[in-house]
């Protein structure tokens, strides 16, 4: 087991380094730091990134190519490997399936990365942490799984109350001493930054509203999205209502209930980023784009039902958190809202949204 340092120690020498984080859309963010923080204590390895294809967009832009010299659309990692596990469990024994499994492991083997990092903690990640063949694999000593660990060559007792401090703990016990959190930088899509010049061409000022959540529990009702934009629009703020694949009836009932004060909006990743680097103000619950939001230090209304945001909240940007004494933290899948969420009104976001833009002013 590696301890985490308690002074500075020699840095060990890392050539190439594959960093395995597959999901997630807030997790991956999450663990955006740590290996930036990587980046910095390695300027000249060759990092790559193993990651589900549904979330590429986060490190790489579109049609940029997945591997060669960084760039504006590819500014983190040297290559992006990718997965895409859901297809895989759809038809596990199907030709299609056996034959992309073969060239993603041969892909991922093929830089012969010396260390591996597994800032997932899950089964699947462990394992395909080991297909690297990397001689050395980092994981936490209590991982999400705990057979996972089964896979690490070195365990980490993570430290931290938030997840981005857990993850820079694991990039400390590699580089050998203590790290400052740094700031993240996303991809730049040059076709998805002139989509965004076309949607924003005519508003002065406007927050992003995001209703959709990964479950129900932590789902605050769209209708008083809707009563928040019109109290936005108010004070000069069109509200953009963001919303993923089978969020669209969502995303139409905060639009309906806003009295035209509010605007659906459907982004791919990289236009998401874009929009939100335009934004002053995001509300929304435990999500993705909440996580994006604070990395990119906009102004965060954070509305909290099951989830802890000690662990899970905004991160080192302004922000307000709006959660029930009567939430308790669970991440059980329920369908239903969580009933302190439901407390939450919305005459409090949007005394926090006044808040948060007076003091930005």
């Amino acid at each position: 087991m590696v301890s985490l340092p308690t002074g500075r120690e020699s840095t060990p020498a890392i050539e190439r380094l594959l960093i395995v984080r597959l999901s997630a859309m807030g997790d991956i963010i999450h663990a955006l730091p740590a290996v930036t923080a990587l980046r910095n204590a390695f300027p000249s390895a060759s990092i790559g990134w193993l990651i589900e294809e549904r979330w590429a967009e986060l490190l790489c832009a579109l049609r940029t190519p997945r591997s060669g010299p960084r760039s504006p659309e590819r500014p983190l990692v040297d290559r992006v490997h990718t997965v895409d596990t859901k297809t895989w469990r759809s038809a596990p024994f199907a030709q299609r399936t056996l034959g992309s499994i073969a060239v993603g492991l041969s892909q991922l083997r093929a830089p012969h990365y010396e260390v591996a990092v597994d800032l997932q903690g899950a089964v699947r990640s462990a394992l395909m942490t080991r297909w690297s063949n990397a001689a050395t694999i980092y994981g936490e000593t209590q991982p999400r799984e705990n057979a996972a660990s089964i896979w690490y060559t070195r365990q980490v007792m993570a430290s931290g109350t938030h997840v981005i401090e857990q993850n820079m703990s694991v990039a400390e016990a590699i580089v050998r001493h203590r790290l400052e959190i740094p700031n993240v930088e996303f991809p730049r899509d040059p076709s998805a930054e002139e989509r965004i010049d076309k949607i924003v061409k005519d508003v002065s000022a406007f927050a992003i509203l995001n209703p959709g959540a990964g479950w129900g529990a932590k789902q605050w009702p769209a209708e008083r999205y809707g009563e928040v934009a019109r109290e936005l629009g108010k004070l000069g703020f069109k509200s953009l209502v963001n919303f993923g694949p089978g969020e669209e009836d969502l995303a139409r009932a905060v639009e309906s209930s806003s009295d035209r004060c509010a605007q659906a909006v459907s982004c791919s990743i990289a236009e998401l980023i874009s929009l939100t680097r335009r934004s002053q103000l995001f509300i929304g619950g435990d999500t993705g784009p909440m996580h994006l939001a604070a990395a990119l230090r906009v102004p965060v209304v954070g509305i909290f039902g099951p989830t802890n945001p000690a662990r899970n909240g905004p991160f080192r940007t302004a922000s307000v958190i709006l959660r029930s004494p009567d939430s308790v933290t669970s991440h059980r899948r329920r369908s239903e809202p969580d009933e302190g969420l439901l407390a939450i009104q919305p005459v409090e976001v949007v005394s926090a949204a006044r808040e948060l833009l007076e003091s930005h002013d």
